[in-house]
């Protein structure tokens, strides 16, 4: 079965660090294009990073750029999104997505799987 599992997410205090992951199976991680995408409250999703297969060129919104580090590792066929310096703004649920081949990485209409996502909540 195809499928993303993420983990990682929790409560933590302005300034704070997580770690995301996302569990990848029934087919290889690295031959996609992978985005993370989160959804705050009563509002619409949002694109937040994303990696190329192959080379691994990775890419931010410019509100995370600096701060966010998206990663994979190849051999546990697994996604992460390092979250440095972490604001109330951040708080919102987090999915990793698989981006269908030729799409962009921030096109939603073209994300072919997602996990189920993970809550993170930035709250002192």
């Amino acid at each position: 079965e195809v499928q993303l599992v993420e983990s990682g997410g929790g409560i933590v205090q302005p300034g704070g660090s997580l770690r995301l992951s996302c569990a990848a199976s029934g087919f290889t991680l690295s031959t996609y294009d992978m985005s993370w995408v989160r959804q705050a409250h009563e509002k619409g999703p949002e694109w937040v990073s994303g990696i190329l297969e192959g080379d691994g060129s990775t890419y931010y919104t410019n509100s995370v750029k600096g701060r966010f580090t998206v990663s994979r590792d190849n051999s546990k066929n697994t996604l992460y999104l390092q979250m440095n310096s972490l604001k109330p703004e951040d708080t919102a649920l987090y999915f990793c997505v698989r981006v269908r081949r030729g799409a962009t990485l921030g096109n939603m209409y073209e994300y072919d799987i997602w996990g189920q996502g993970t809550q993170v909540t930035v709250s002192s």
